[in-house]
């Protein structure tokens, strides 16, 4: 396949555009980059009304495409039938009878020599499929997140997160075991998926997230979306997404107050759509949800400082990486910046503690002048670690005809 045209069947779980939150990121690019060489047969899901608009964007990368609506209160009622069939409940949750005979036809019509599969619940439509590559984008190890979510909430929550990440694990076992290869989105995941998969070990890879400098960048022209005289503080994100919302509640709580007694001037900002009732819940004088915005440059543009305070995170955000290719300054939680090639202290700050982020954010309040230089020197890491094609490159090797008789 190197070298020539091939037809690749892609599977996502949510539509590929528009790339305005993490996971679409990452699949609207790699769809790019794949559709820059193949021709591709793009299957997926939307699940969100307002991606409506977006429909007639894909055609242009795609030789054709099946998109399923989803309905997340319909799909959340048929995943408990997985309690019943013992598996875990994220695929009950991902499977329709429509998508699957698509994938069957184009499967059986198209030459397809390849499938690339973003998030693992994706690959049941290609189970047991004879004599055909499979690319398993895994992103992140979805399990290790269902399991780390247990201990924050009570039974029987608690036992159906704990749950869910074993079931998930043993799913996403088998699937990487079929798999010609995976993929993670740091070395750090790959190496902890590995730790619990032994047998997968030698066929998985990292291949690292990126952003599109020229887009985030400083240098566009962009009015200011704050009132005259406010100190914006600002994290971004989809902001009906778990960790999302108990990044800002804590901050809210636990943070902002007391830089609020230093800089009465300070303004929380949280930027993203579908804010859940406990981020709408924390709006008020001091603290602004803007809810879905037409763009989030603006808001990052003339911002002072941006937060990331994830206490559950995993994998590279691109939240940080589009902040600093902004040339803004960030604070931003351990679990965030380990997954980052970048600096500590010079291309951004961490902290763990309450305490740690008042200080690394009035230090960085306090000295416009150290703010800026951390802002470009995160923007300079950026353009030299984080090209989108220049990592996807390291899928291309992979779709390559099997040997015959191997």
């Amino acid at each position: 396949m190197r070298g020539s045209v091939a037809n690749l069947l892609y599977l996502v779980h949510r539509l590929p555009y528009p790339p305005n939150k993490g996971d679409k990121v990452r699949s609207f690019n790699l769809l790019r980059h794949l559709a820059s060489k193949h021709r591709v047969f793009l299957g997926t899901f939307i699940d969100d009304p307002q991606d409506e608009i977006y429909v007639d964007k894909l055609p242009a990368y795609c030789a054709d495409l099946n998109i399923v609506r989803l309905s997340p209160r319909a799909a959340k009622l048929r995943s408990l039938s997985g309690l019943l069939s013992n598996e875990a409940l994220s695929l009950p949750y991902y499977r329709n009878a429509s998508l699957q005979t698509w994938v069957d036809r184009v499967l059986r019509e198209e030459g397809i020599s390849a499938a690339v599969i973003f998030s693992s619940v994706m690959a049941q439509y290609v189970r047991d499929v004879p004599n055909l590559q499979v690319l398993v984008d895994f992103v992140d190890v979805d399990s290790a997140k269902w399991t780390q979510y247990a201990p924050n909430h009570r039974w029987p929550m608690s036992w159906l997160y704990r749950r869910e990440g074993e079931r998930l694990l043993a799913f996403e076992r088998s699937v990487a075991q079929q798999a010609t290869h995976s993929f993670f989105v740091t070395e750090n995941e790959a190496e902890l998926f590995c730790r619990h998969a032994p047998e997968s070990s030698g066929r998985v890879d990292a291949v690292c997230n990126g952003v599109d400098a020229e887009f985030f960048s400083p240098d566009h022209p962009m009015p200011s979306p704050y009132r005259s005289g406010e100190i914006p503080l600002v994290f971004t994100g989809a902001m009906d997404y778990w960790p999302n919302i108990d990044a800002v509640s804590w901050f809210s709580a636990n943070i902002f107050p007391q830089l609020l007694r230093d800089v009465p001037r300070l303004r929380f900002y949280i930027v993203g759509r579908s804010p859940a009732p406990a981020v709408l819940a924390l709006a008020g004088e001091q603290v602004t949800v803007t809810g879905t915005v037409d763009d989030v440059r603006p808001y990052l543009r003339h911002a002072a400082v941006v937060v990331a305070p994830l206490r559950l995170a995993r994998g590279i955000q691109n939240k940080v990486l589009e902040a600093m290719a902004m040339g803004l300054p960030v604070v931003a939680s351990q679990e965030c910046a380990g997954a980052i090639d970048a600096v500590a202290e010079r291309d951004f700050l961490t902290a763990a503690t309450a305490d740690d982020y008042v200080r690394q954010i009035g230090s960085l309040l306090q000295s416009p002048e150290r703010a800026k230089a951390m802002g470009q020197a995160a923007r300079e890491q950026v353009l030299a670690r984080y090209s989108w094609d220049a990592h996807l490159s390291g899928i291309d090797r992979y779709l390559v005809e099997p040997d015959i008789g191997s």
